[in-house]
């Protein structure tokens, strides 16, 4: 259990996430994401209630899904996808 003594913060961190995805479907629905509404879904179920998340999920999409996440959004910074106001 001691690998999921960070999980609060990860928690946080995927509203945030959660959020800037929310808004970016939003604002320009051409902007491909992998897994955008996923991200979505994940943010609206911790702020229904951190309990309905378990740690298992949280640490698994920390370990598999943030790196693609990470590349694309690097990727998207440097293209000029991002020159347009999100």
């Amino acid at each position: 259990m001691a690998e999921y003594a960070s999980n609060a913060p990860s928690k946080e961190t995927f509203k945030i996430i959660g959020e800037a995805m929310n808004r970016i479907i939003k604002k320009d629905s051409t902007i491909q994401i992998t897994n955008s509404r996923k991200l979505v879904d994940v943010r609206n179920r911790i702020i229904d209630g951190n309990d309905s998340i378990s740690d298992d999920i949280v640490w698994g999409i920390v370990i598999k899904h943030l790196p693609l996440l990470m590349i694309e959004v690097e990727a998207l910074i440097n293209s000029s996808n991002c020159s347009r106001e999100i």
